[in-house]
């Protein structure tokens, strides 16, 4: 039955309004037929562009020949030392050239990724790889002592300790130096039988990879979700859901900029779903280059890469946006060859958008996605003349419906809970089924936590979470539109909104503001808030703070400011 027929003619998105407006040339369906799976898009890439970059770091270049010859070694060594189908692989690192190389030759090898955030504790790390049952992993030297911690709680058969100037040629002789000895950025470390990562580079050369056969149906990721929410999740991710993503896509960014090199500024990390798909899957589709950052925390340097490597686009979330819009030398960086900017993971301030597009000459453009969701679900058109502040179009084949609590869908231009269905959506949570059930609607629909909205033309608008929401005195207050009035004041740098307990209104809004200007004060931000909101969204409290906890791609961490309040 379709799925138009499930949900039934009450449902505005049954129409699917968003296919009249697609850019030309993009397709409403994609040929899943012909997806194929992430080696297929990899080995078609090398064959095609062996002599193109395919990555950039620390100004070393690798191609795609060299890449797919450093793939298959560590393919080569994963199966002499007897990983395979159905093994979990866990890989610990920042955006270092060595990722691209241990990500496909894991898959190549017919393996699973767990991507892994290397700034997690022992705790965490623990209990992530025990939970996705990983017996390899991969991880920077820098983090390395996390791994000696956690050991004892692991049963890991195999550790590669990787450094940062790993695939560099003679160049990463320096980078090493520099990290070990001058930023002293090494702790001190014991983990009795790793091997280094060019040991395995070395080894896995004079043992060339067996091409075993790689099913669409394979779990290609384990890709944890879950930290802004609480416990994590591993999103069980097949081939074919990645794939399928990777192909929607491309679609729209083949009908949108033509056959052009690209060149994307990579300072997500790899590690999470939105860099690893929209940068280095879909950029290794295209045949482009990942200009890979490892550490976009030192703003400075970041600005110095931009400074000295032309780019055609690049991707971030909105505290890196803005961080970026406020870094002194921003100014100097050369934009005339940028092609998009895209933005994910969290909402953009209006604000934010405006700053940006005033110095690059380029609006953001939004999109949606989730881990669970591999992750695009929408996108705007890559050649938006001015922000839109929405998210764009369901990409081809996927389907969405806004929905009450009760599950039924809502009229048209009213809020509801976001609902996805396509071939991207996640094959499950591992060895969760009951999360998995309560994550699914009867009729085959994903439930993502996000209150949105269906305009007329098709387009969506996000809302807020659906956990993030205010009640105050029976009044729903979306914490993101409070945000965004906050942001587009003189003198705040960043904010973020939630809701405390008050025993007259069931909760008040609470607003924590990081200043630009240290003269601002509480009364001001009410006032500025009282010109713009009805009555009922004004923060109740004002609390000014040096910084925003942030998740390890920026996104704010509400629930760690509700824990804060909640202890008092």
């Amino acid at each position: 039955m379709p799925a138009s027929a499930n949900r039934g003619a009450d449902d505005p998105a049954a129409a699917r309004p968003w296919r009249a407006h697609y850019p030309p040339g993009v397709p409403a369906e994609i040929d899943l037929a012909s997806v194929g799976t992430l080696v297929d898009i990899f080995d078609e890439s090398v064959r095609r562009f062996p002599e193109r970059p395919a990555a950039e770091s620390f100004g070393a270049r690798l191609t795609y020949g060299e890449l797919g010859r450093a793939a298959g070694a560590v393919a080569g060594w994963l199966q002499r030392e007897g990983v395979g189908p159905g093994d979990r692989v866990a890989i610990m690192l920042p955006n270092v050239m060595a990722y691209p190389a241990i990500l496909f030759g894991t898959l190549v090898a017919g393996a699973t990724v767990v991507n892994v955030n290397p700034l997690y504790t022992p705790r965490e790390l623990t209990a992530q790889v025990a939970d996705a049952g990983a017996r390899t992993i991969f991880v920077l030297e820098n983090f390395a002592k996390v791994v000696e911690a956690a050991r004892p709680g692991l049963p890991l058969d195999r550790i590669v300790v990787v450094a940062p100037g790993d695939l560099l040629g003679l160049k990463g002789m320096l980078v090493n130096l520099v990290s070990r000895r001058v930023k002293k950025a090494v702790p001190r470390y014991r983990l009795p039988g790793a091997v280094r990562f060019s040991a395995v580079i070395k080894a896995g050369r004079a043992n060339p990879p067996e091409r075993r056969p790689v099913r669409p149906d394979d779990v290609a990721f384990l890709q944890y979700t879950g930290g802004t929410t609480g416990i994590a999740k591993g999103a069980t991710l097949t081939h074919r859901n990645v794939s399928a993503n990777v192909a929607q896509t491309g679609a729209w960014m083949d009908a949108t900029l033509g056959g052009q090199e690209l060149v994307m500024v990579t300072a997500l990390p790899l590690y999470h779903i939105f860099a690893l798909t929209a940068c280095c899957l879909v950029l290794m589709r295209q045949g482009g280059c990942l200009l890979l950052v490892a550490n976009p925390r030192d703003l400075p340097g970041f600005v110095k890469t931009l400074r000295t490597r032309p780019f055609t686009c690049i991707s971030g979330v909105n505290t890196l946006f803005n961080a970026l819009v406020r870094e002194p030398g921003i100014r100097d960086v050369d934009f005339s060859r940028l092609v998009f900017a895209v933005a994910g993971g969290m909402a953009t301030q209006a604000s934010v958008a405006k700053a940006w597009k005033e110095l690059t000459g380029k609006a953001i453009v939004e999109g949606y996605g989730l881990s669970e969701t591999s992750p695009v679900v929408t996108v705007n058109r890559l050649d938006l003349p001015e922000f839109s502040g929405t998210i764009g179009y369901p990409a081809p084949s996927t389907e969405i419906s806004i929905r009450d609590p009760e599950g039924r869908p809502v009229p048209l231009g009213e809020p509801g809970e976001l609902c996805v269905r396509g071939p991207q959506v996640m094959a499950g949570y591992w060895r969760k089924p009951e999360e998995t059930r309560a994550a699914t609607t009867p009729d085959g629909f994903f439930r993502t936590g996000d209150v949105a909205v269906l305009l007329p033309d098709g387009q969506l608008k996000i809302v807020d979470r659906m956990k993030d929401m205010v009640l105050v005195s029976g009044f729903n207050v979306y914490p993101n539109e409070v945000e965004d009035v906050i942001a587009a004041m003189p003198g705040v740098a960043e904010t973020a909104v939630i809701g405390v307990p008050d025993g007259h209104s069931g909760e008040a809004v609470s607003a924590y503001v990081v200043r630009a200007d240290p003269a601002l004060t509480e009364e001001a931000v009410r006032a500025w808030c009282r010109e713009r909101l009805t009555g009922y969204k004004i923060p109740r409290r004002v609390v000014f703070r040096d910084a925003l906890p942030k998740t390890n791609v920026g996104k704010v961490l509400r629930r760690a400011l509700k824990e804060e309040a909640a202890a008092g």
